[in-house]
């Protein structure tokens, strides 16, 4: 069996593809075993859900504009993302990992 981890989200435009790639590689590899990461309080944590798939929230967000408290927090929020990120991988064991981007020009 082929495991698959796939991140991107936070917006329509990120998730909505990434779900695309998943059902395309279910279809190719019906028994694909597949796992989104995603942000906790982002709009993933409903709508991965939803198409059937399975989500592990992590506690991460942007760094704003302007200095806030969320910057403040940002490094603690970094660490504790890229341990979890690390336990995940380590645990499911994905032959791939899939970011999902949007570039803008």
């Amino acid at each position: 069996m082929k495991k698959f981890i796939i991140s991107g989200g936070g917006t329509g435009g990120h998730i909505f593809p990434a779900i695309a790639i998943a059902d395309e590689l279910k279809r190719r590899i019906p028994d694909a075993d597949i796992l989104f990461v995603g942000a906790k309080d982002r709009m993933e944590m409903q709508k991965v859900p939803q198409a059937g798939y399975p989500i592990e929230g992590l506690w991460i967000s942007g760094i704003q504009r302007k200095i806030t408290l969320q910057n403040l927090l940002f490094p603690l929020k970094f660490i504790s993302s890229l341990l979890k990120s690390r336990s995940i991988i380590k645990r499911f064991k994905p032959d791939a990992v899939i970011g999902k981007a949007v570039l803008r020009p």
